[in-house]
């Protein structure tokens, strides 16, 4: 059965999010031949309209508004929902990002609709669609369908694989007019950390540290190894509270839940609540002066040593081989 899909695009410091890719390819599992619409909300957005339809979007509809510059999650469900009211469509899909978290259950109960979140895998079989996500801080995965209404789901980033981009596809772009009111929130100024690097949530490889690293400085060497792998540097929440780095580098239970390619895991115990952020990482490498840390239950590979011995060796290992390369 063929359904109609709308995609909400991210959008960060003027640039899409790849997880609004991906969310375009899950539509595509979702839509089974069907039309998926991709949909930007924003100030002044519409430049990014033909990316969405490159990467596999049949069409994108913009709404612009000043009331729009920064999220709010009165302006946007507003927003959306009058696209959704628009187009009718079968199925939604957010990202399950912060700001997809804040929003799809505020706009799944305006529209009295179910929402199936943090999705990992979605497959199409008889007729129905499956989606899989985890429980229990990711120790059991369960299977859901919508048997009536709408099907709408968030997806978490960087588990369903974007479709190549094809720079010569085309699309219909489309506005939307929406009248933006009665607003409880009005963000007056946007104070940014500054944080350089790879997004860490859409990150293919994190080296993180635990209170093993033992100060602020003990980042560096993480920070050095990240760089030249192209990665971004994570962090347990005991590294966070020893003021070793900031929060917004936490990964864990109450904090950012990641699924990279490769983790590498420096001076972390591996705590049931850190293991929750991270245990879905494709491969995990250990780091750890104790043999008996919980962290080597979960990694594919585990070096028992010092990190700051082991850390500069990779680190001077594979740029070796990338020379070489």
């Amino acid at each position: 059965m063929t359904r109609k899909v709308i995609v909400l695009g991210e959008i960060r410091d003027g640039e899409l999010r790849n997880v609004s890719f991906e969310g375009i390819a899950a539509a595509k599992t979702v839509a089974e031949g069907g039309e998926v619409v991709a949909v930007l909300l924003g100030e002044s957005v519409g430049n990014l309209a033909q990316e969405l339809i490159q990467y596999g979007a049949d069409r994108t509809v913009v709404v612009e508004n000043p009331k729009l510059a920064s999220y709010t999650p009165d302006g946007f469900s507003q927003a959306i929902l009058a696209v959704v009211e628009q187009e009718q469509p079968d199925a939604i899909i957010f990202g399950h990002t912060a700001l997809g978290k804040d929003l799809s259950p505020k706009v799944a109960s305006k529209l009295g609709s179910g929402l199936i979140s943090d999705a990992v895998a979605i497959e199409a079989a008889g007729g129905n669609v499956v989606f899989t996500r985890p429980i229990y801080s990711g120790k059991a995965f369960e299977k859901k369908i919508v048997t009536d209404g709408l099907i709408f789901a968030s997806i978490r980033p960087n588990n369903i694989a974007p479709l190549e981009k094809d720079a010569s596809r085309t699309g219909e772009v489309s506005s939307v007019s929406v009248e933006i009111k009665d607003l409880r929130t009005i963000i007056r100024e946007v104070a940014k950390k500054a944080i350089q690097g790879v997004d860490l949530t859409e990150a293919k490889v994190i080296i993180s540290g635990g209170r093993g690293v033992k100060s602020e400085e003990g980042f560096k060497p993480l920070q050095e190894l990240a760089d030249v792998l192209g990665g971004a540097v994570g962090a347990s929440r005991g590294a966070c509270d020893a003021e070793y780095c900031d929060y917004s580098l936490q990964i864990g239970q109450t904090g950012k839940v990641v699924t990279p390619d490769l983790y590498i895991a420096c001076g972390i115990s591996g705590a049931i609540q850190h293991l929750a952020g991270m245990s879905n990482s494709k491969v995990v490498v250990a780091i750890n002066k104790d043999p008996e840390a919980n962290i080597f239950k979960v990694a594919d590979y585990g070096i028992v040593g010092d990190l700051f011995e082991v850390v500069p060796m990779l680190t001077e290992e594979i740029k070796n081989l990338l020379v070489k390369a």
